[in-house]
């Protein structure tokens, strides 16, 4: 394998709140890391100052070696990182198959406005297999206001693969989803994207889904990182057990062993 995303010594300020103090990681190619912590611990400002949306006070982040330290989101997007939010950010009145389309618009888009080149064939056939890459072809024609939320969190995921990353960032991708659904949506969603050959990053804090799917956890606590390992490594670690999960490594996760 080889690195895609190497962080140096990242850390950032608001006035005198620490957000993220001195943070370095290591991602290789088609890796998948899972970072965990309470709120407030610094997850999100992390995985913001990788994207872009924060600019660090100081340290670099390099990604395929190249130097992309407070870039612009969109620049960041071009190199190879996308990624998706807590929230999914999907267009409400468009169907399924039209929040595609546009998403595919948006990702090649050199002028506006997009709606008179949404119809190319290219961007017709990448939606169409990003719907049954996911599952989602019954409610093709739905509008995104009245999916299902799992169905949403999936719709918003193809959104932020139209471009083929090599990196993916996923903040809670389980959130909002019921305990029945948690699994199988996971499952749909990693498939998808070992299939595109996507490294993932993702937040998460149930510890079930970090167990299963997670090849190397990143604990955060207070802005650091506190613990980096095998998940069942850092589920042992005390800081973590005391600060973040109360407990060790669900019984029922381990039992089922990490997804391959």
């Amino acid at each position: 394998m080889s690195e895609l995303l190497r962080v140096r010594r990242l850390n950032k300020s608001f006035g005198l709140v620490v957000a993220a103090s001195d943070i370095n990681v290591v991602m290789d190619d088609r890796d998948i890391v899972g970072i965990i912590g309470a709120n407030g611990a610094g997850k999100t400002t992390f995985v913001n100052l990788v994207t872009g949306f924060l600019t660090p006070s100081s340290g670099t982040v390099e990604f395929l070696g190249r130097d992309i330290t407070a870039r612009p989101p969109r620049e960041i997007i071009a190199a190879g990182i996308s990624r998706s939010f807590q929230v999914p950010q999907v267009f409400a009145t468009a169907s399924v198959f039209d929040n595609l389309l546009i998403a595919c618009g948006i990702a090649t888009a050199t002028r506006f406005p997009l709606w008179r080149s949404l119809r190319r064939p290219e961007f017709l056939a990448q939606a169409e297999a990003l719907i049954e890459r996911f599952g989602i072809g019954a409610w093709r024609d739905q509008p995104a206001q009245l999916l299902p939320q799992g169905v949403r969190k999936l719709l918003d995921i193809a959104m932020a693969i139209v471009r083929t990353p090599r990196l993916l960032l996923l903040d809670e991708p389980t959130s909002g989803i019921s305990i029945e659904e948690k699994f199988s949506i996971m499952d749909l969603v990693m498939e998808a994207l070992r299939h595109q050959g996507v490294a993932v990053m993702f937040i998460e804090h149930d510890m079930e889904i970090v167990a299963r799917y997670a090849r190397r956890v990143l604990a955060f606590v207070d802005g650091t990182i506190v613990a980096e390992g095998l998940p069942e490594s850092v589920m042992a670690d005390p800081q973590v057990q005391r600060y973040i999960t109360g407990k060790g490594l669900p019984a029922r996760a381990a039992a089922a062993g990490q997804a391959p």
